[in-house]
């Protein structure tokens, strides 16, 4: 549905019924090149439907590029504005917090970089504005972190205003490795762009290739031979476990669980060993591609896969009655970093975050696609909303992933059919979706080709874009030593946020 700015704010409310077509995307569009003038498209998930419902919102060219807010009836849209305001320069009129997101101090005012009017290789530099958000008041004080951390981990400052050690308020400014890849890829033909679009984020590499390859697809109106997608599964869940497991280990590292610690990293290492005999990448790389797969599972591949799953199995299961009889650590994750399902709704949280809350969403179900839709599996959802919670979550999702490999494996020892990637010829132009469920959420890439076939416009939205305002929640309340650990429970990554 196309509408004028002025009525974007009323149109979406009505989209979103009331929240339970949740605010899935909301990103811009440069279309002078095309004919028009600017475009905020917002998409919403329809449950009911199983489809993705899309908005538009047209602006002359030319125009103030005004509108009246989204945040302030959909709490969602809060940080999709700020990067609009970044990256196009759209003024959300309304909007209560309207600092830079994206573009921190170093960049100049007036710079919109995803307007078709700057070069890929622009070389700014200014000054901005860029203020974190803190809470006054006498005994009050502010405790700085990062953005420079002790640990292998990526750039990302965290500002917490106390009350003793109680935490009032957290503000988080992150971006700091922002690397322009949908800037990047303009003009850059499907293939071309496969390689970035793979290194969006490392931990969720065939989530977002998955979700590219599907945009593709859906634009060149052709199905992917069934075999394909019974590979693309395996790896899909492969993905998901090797997460999981290692993210188990790493939530009992925010505070000091040693055993805990090495054991999933141990069987982490175990599992991307067994990605790189599958795709020859520890990261799955290079395995799925437009079309279809590049390599097949040959039955020794396979067999290599159940043994690996056997294995993780038994040990993943001690893991769990280790943390089961261990009352300290209990004490620290339950009752911590609550995120009641009301916010969860609100600020249309997924993946782990949501289902610990109690928000029973999951694109494989809700939005099926490939095999997922006959493959049986449970969504696992938690009620307590805290650490705890989404510990639990985790544990039975690598149950349920164990399930979903080893039945697509005997799918896959039944198949037949020969081993095809199609080739793509694109009969449409027009904005396509794809979206696939990664250990942190879903996934979704919004493409736009050009007449040549080439990149228009790519807008990528990783699971873990909507789950970090949930963090700054979660924290209100609790001390200031246990942020590590309510951090590590959401598991959120900064360089698919960052991309």
């Amino acid at each position: 549905m196309k509408v004028k700015p002025e009525g974007l704010r009323g149109a979406a409310n009505i989209y979103s019924h009331g929240g339970r077509h949740p605010l899935t995307a909301m990103f811009g569009a440069d279309e002078t090149r095309l004919g028009g003038g600017y475009a905020i498209y917002c998409l919403f998930e329809n449950k009911e439907k199983h489809d993705i419902d899309v908005l538009k919102a047209e602006f002359d060219a030319g125009s103030d590029l005004h509108y009246a807010a989204l945040t302030p009836v959909l709490p969602a849209a809060a940080w999709y504005e700020r990067e609009l305001h970044d990256m196009f320069g759209f003024v959300p009129e309304g909007h209560p917090d309207l600092r830079p997101l994206v573009l921190h101090e170093t960049y100049p005012e007036g710079f919109y970089p995803l307007r078709k009017n700057v070069a890929v290789d622009a070389d700014v530099h200014g000054e901005r504005a860029c203020e974190m958000a803190v809470s006054h008041g006498e005994g009050l004080f502010e405790v700085p972190v990062g953005p420079i951390h002790a640990g292998i981990i990526e750039p990302g400052h965290f500002r917490f205003s106390q009350a003793g050690e109680a935490i009032l308020q957290l503000d988080a400014k992150l971006f700091f490795t922002h690397r322009g890849i949908e800037k990047a890829v303009e003009g850059k033909t499907p293939a071309e762009a496969l390689l970035l679009v793979e290194r969006v984020c490392g931990a969720c590499s065939v989530a977002n290739t998955l979700s590219y390859c599907q945009a593709l697809e859906k634009l060149a109106d052709k199905p992917v031979p069934r075999r394909a997608w019974l590979i693309r599964t395996v790896a899909a869940e492969m993905e998901r476990l090797y997460n999981h497991v290692g993210d188990t280990g790493n939530m009992c590292a925010g505070v000091g669980f040693s055993p805990i610690i090495s054991m999933g990293s141990r069987l982490k290492e175990v599992l991307m060993r067994c990605n790189e005999a599958i795709s020859g990448n520890r990261f799955l790389r290079g395995l799925v591609i437009p079309g279809g797969v590049k390599y097949d599972l040959t039955p020794e591949l396979c067999a290599t896969i159940t043994e690996t799953l056997a294995k993780v199995e038994r040990e993943y299961n001690d893991i769990e009655h280790i943390i089961a009889e261990q009352g300290g650590f209990l004490n620290r994750a339950k009752t911590t970093g609550i995120i009641r399902k009301s916010t969860a709704v609100d600020l249309a949280l997924v993946g782990v975050g949501a289902r610990a809350s109690d928000v029973a969403c999951d694109c494989r179900k809700d939005l099926p696609y490939g095999l997922y839709g006959e493959l049986p599996f449970n969504v696992v959802t938690k009620t307590d909303g805290d650490v705890y919670a989404r510990l639990q979550v985790r544990m039975g999702e690598v149950a349920e992933s164990m399930k979903l490999i080893r039945k697509t494996l005997e799918l896959l020892a039944k198949d037949t059919s020969p081993l095809a990637a199609v080739d793509l010829t694109y009969t449409t132009l027009t904005g396509s979706w794809g979206i696939s469920e990664s250990a942190r959420g879903s996934d979704l890439h919004w493409l736009m080709l050009d007449e040549a076939g080439c990149i228009e416009r790519l807008f990528v939205r990783s699971a873990s874009y909507p789950n970090w305002p949930a963090l700054t929640i979660a924290v209100q309340g609790d001390i200031i030593p246990d942020f590590p650990l309510i951090n590590k429970s959401f598991e959120l990554c900064y360089a698919c946020l960052d991309r």
